[in-house]
């Protein structure tokens, strides 16, 4: 595996630690569904949340978070919806980013709550 896909592993497992112990409970991880996949999703109370994980070891001009394709929302919302029709889920959805971002001088991890909005 090459060192960007094992950094964003090791994102991913940041992310899902955070929010456990944010109070929520990871339902699952690299869920799915045709062209989609979603990082994680993680419900807390009546909230299921589709987390898209950005994981990065250099701190560049574009923010981590605007890496994040109209396409890939699309593919978020359509893997999202399989995953609450499928397990027949009465909860409200909100899609949210972890940003992480580390390297030998910084480690910094945000969570952007309702990050986008689909329609």
């Amino acid at each position: 595996m090459g060192k960007h896909n094992e950094f964003g592993k090791e994102g991913e497992k940041i992310a899902a630690d955070f929010l456990r112990n944010k109070g929520y409970e990871i339902k699952c991880k690299n869920y799915r569904y045709l062209k989609s996949e979603i990082d994680i999703i993680a419900q807390k109370g009546d909230v299921l949340a589709i987390v898209e994980v950005r994981a990065r070891s250099n701190d560049q001009i574009i923010a981590i978070a605007d890496t994040i394709t109209k396409k890939k929302i699309q593919l978020l919302v359509q893997g999202a919806d399989h995953y609450v029709s499928m397990n027949e889920l009465d909860v409200d959805v909100r899609f949210d980013v972890i940003t992480i971002l580390k390297n030998k001088l910084v480690f910094k991890i945000e969570h952007l709550e309702s990050a986008f909005y689909h329609f």
